[in-house]
């Protein structure tokens, strides 16, 4: 169909220029018959093809492809339709997650939660502030650890000065307890400059 409105087309064209040319307006009335035909072709290709069934997504293996480029724009136009609608739930059901076959093997990730905030006085998060010591964060957690803090694991962690830690609002781990520990350090330190 596309062949015959193509050459209509054309033979419009060439008869519009033929009109021009030797200022013959029957010319120029047969030119635009033509593309009325045309558009009337075009109009009925299109109410043929809305009326058509949905052809099968999957052709039969010993058919031959088609040999024009309309069919195979319609072909792949079809099976690409009918993978979108494989995609779709049926009418009723509810899109969830498929169910696992007896072969696959779900693992759901391990998440740890946040650990909670340890309680320091006052005066130890000042003295622990001032320190010059280094921790690490979690850039997603709101909490500081010491290096060997167990809820760290394998997480990607930053070492920062615990007094900058401080000013940045992160607060120390209950599981740790970063400034306990850091505590203790400064005053067994501290004991052992003084002996």
């Amino acid at each position: 169909m596309l062949y015959i409105v193509l050459v209509l087309v054309l033979a419009a064209l060439g008869l519009l220029v033929t009109a021009l040319i030797t200022a013959n307006s029957l010319w120029a009335w047969v030119s635009i018959g033509l593309s009325v035909l045309a558009g009337l072709i075009l109009i009925a290709d299109w109410l043929r093809r809305r009326r058509r069934p949905e052809p099968a997504a999957e052709p039969a293996k010993h058919e031959a492809p088609a040999s024009s480029g309309e069919s195979l724009f319609t072909e792949a136009k079809a099976s690409e339709e009918a993978k979108q609608t494989d995609l779709l739930p049926a009418a009723g059901k509810l899109a969830g997650p498929p169910e696992p076959d007896a072969e696959t093997t779900v693992v759901e990730p391990v998440v740890e939660p946040d650990p909670g905030e340890e309680r320091t006085t006052p005066e130890d998060a000042e003295l622990v502030s001032g320190l010059d010591v280094e921790v690490v964060v979690d850039d997603e957690y709101p909490r500081y650890h010491v290096t060997k803090c167990t809820w760290i694991g394998g997480r990607v962690t930053i070492p920062i000065n615990v007094g900058e830690a401080r000013e940045l609002g992160f607060t120390p781990c209950s599981r740790c307890q970063p400034d306990a520990t850091l505590i203790a350090a400064h005053h067994d330190a501290g004991s052992k400059a003084d002996s």
